[in-house]
């Protein structure tokens, strides 16, 4: 009897440990000032040269400990308005589970805020969640081939400062919250990839991230 509770436990264990979600945080307190972390890229959608500025700074206001990972300088204008800028790595194969990060819009005359950007697979194919302060909107995107079209969209105005945006993807289902708020619930099959996960902004949008959670179902 002992024996067969002992094989009960230890394939409940087993079981368990399989469909254990897998957790990632960046929390950036140990990346270099005036680096990004390792294994991680900078890049764009449509690119101007040069690049935008990505680097983890100190920042008083941070959400916890004192770094953060923000675009500092877009290095673009009215002009080149279509650059999506990136940030992100493939060190993490995401498909289904859950990606927050704290955000903080800055500045941006065309453009303002950010968001997350995932089942990259290359800075031309991808998914991406993104508030815009200038339009008081929360949008799903999918890039494919480089051309941006729009899944779903909600009115919502936030106020300045730090602000958390969560996504739950699970299978063709997509989700998105805003401080905790779902505010899009909606399906797509077109990219069922598993990819890699980052950062996102348009244009001159300069905006500050922290606590950049993965949360992968195997």
């Amino acid at each position: 009897m002992f024996l067969l509770q002992r094989s009960f436990i230890f394939t409940l264990l087993l079981i368990v440990s399989c469909y254990a979600k897998t957790a990632t945080l960046y929390d950036f307190e140990n990346v270099k000032i005036a680096t990004i972390p390792n294994g991680w890229h900078i890049s764009a959608t449509h690119p101007k040269k040069p690049l935008a500025i990505w680097k983890v700074i100190k920042a008083k206001d941070a959400p916890s400990g004192q770094k953060i990972l923000a675009l500092t300088h877009p290095n673009t204008s009215w002009f080149s308005s279509g650059t999506f800028n990136l940030c992100y790595t493939k060190k993490i194969d995401f498909k289904d589970g859950e990606i927050s990060v704290k955000f903080k819009a800055n500045s941006g005359n065309t453009d303002q805020g950010g968001g997350i950007m995932w089942r990259v697979q290359n800075n031309n194919n991808y998914y991406v969640a993104r508030f815009n302060p200038l339009e008081d909107n929360f949008c799903f995107y999918i890039v494919k081939n480089s051309h941006r079209y729009e899944l779903a969209s909600a009115e919502i105005k936030l106020s300045k400062g730090w602000h958390k945006m969560s996504i739950v993807q699970h299978g063709s289902n997509l989700k998105g919250y805003l401080d905790g708020k779902k505010l899009i619930n909606y399906n797509d099959m077109q990219l069922n990839k598993s990819g890699g996960v980052g950062l996102w902004t348009k244009s001159d949008a300069a905006t500050s991230f922290d606590d950049f959670t993965v949360t992968r179902k195997p």
